[in-house]
């Protein structure tokens, strides 16, 4: 059974009465090359096990089933799970969760369903659910080796993006905190059925390890970055001393000149080691 053959996803609409669902954001690839990319880029082997995130209809599911040892899919949608059943019959090492990962116990399902191992994560994700999925497995420190991820292409850049680029900002630094990011491939939205209204991106997150820059405290860290993108016209010193940490405009000027960090630069033009060394300054004058 070809999963990306329009004409084999109109059967299966047809066969279990499945309309798309625009409220979760449903987008089934039909561009076999662009699946085959997309794995190749997840560089599957034969001893990965694989937590998938929305299925579909299990076009990467089944392609993934054939690469490695095991594939557990979490499926939000209760109308997919007998179409699943059905497009997946005898892919033996695919195990379907009918269940919203954001409320699934991750570390959990892992042990139980991995015996520990460590997955790669491969997703075709809804738009509108693509940070909220990744910045769970970040923070919660899931443990997976790769997240490689097909999410719209102005997030794809955001995450990847390097200081002074305007689409440089929070989710940026959070990521690359976190994860090693490349591009793997550009993907233009006629290979979607239905066609979305915007190009897509497959990006590769693949965990560090150890984090790029040593903390003294995390929280501060992460709070000086949203504070200082959370007005992206106001300079650092203004950013800051409006911002969530409550530092008073005298004390702010002093941790940017300790940081050596010119006052009137904005937050766009810190660097991951900038931030760091800024919030460690702060983090030491709070605790004096």
């Amino acid at each position: 059974m070809k999963l990306t053959s329009p004409q084999t996803i109109k059967h299966i609409m047809d066969k279990f009465g499945f309309r798309f669902s625009k409220s979760l954001g449903q987008n089934f690839l039909i561009d076999e090359n662009m699946v085959d990319k997309i794995l190749d880029g997840a560089t599957l082997t034969e001893n990965d096990v694989v937590l998938e995130i929305g299925p579909g209809i299990g076009v990467m599911t089944q392609a993934m089933s054939q690469r490695v040892k095991k594939v557990v899919s979490v499926e939000i949608d209760s109308a997919l799970i007998p179409v699943l059943d059905y497009t997946l019959e005898g892919c033996d090492n695919v195990k379907v969760i009918h269940n919203d990962v954001l409320n699934v116990d991750l570390h959990k399902l892992i042990e139980e369903e991995f015996d520990g191992q460590r997955p790669k994560v491969v997703a075709n994700l809804p738009y509108y659910v693509t940070t909220p999925i990744v910045m769970k497995f970040l923070e919660e420190h899931i443990p997976v080796t790769d997240i490689v991820i097909m999410i719209q292409k102005e997030v794809a850049d955001r995450m990847a993006s390097e200081p002074s680029n305007k689409t440089y900002g929070a989710l940026s630094v959070a990521v690359q905190y976190y994860c090693n990011v490349s591009m793997v491939a550009r993907v233009p939205k006629g290979v979607f059925m239905p066609q979305p209204g915007v190009d897509s991106a497959v990006v590769r997150l693949a965990i560090r390890d150890e984090k790029p820059v040593s903390l003294i405290d995390e929280a501060i860290f992460f709070n000086t970055v949203r504070d200082a993108f959370g007005k992206r016209r106001k300079t650092l010193l203004n950013a800051l001393s409006s911002g969530r940490l409550g530092l008073e405009k005298a004390l702010c000027r002093e941790v940017l000149e300790s940081a050596s960090i010119d006052p009137k630069r904005r937050g766009e033009t810190l660097s991951i080691d900038e931030f760091a060394t800024l919030a460690n300054a702060i983090a030491e004058k709070m605790d004096s």
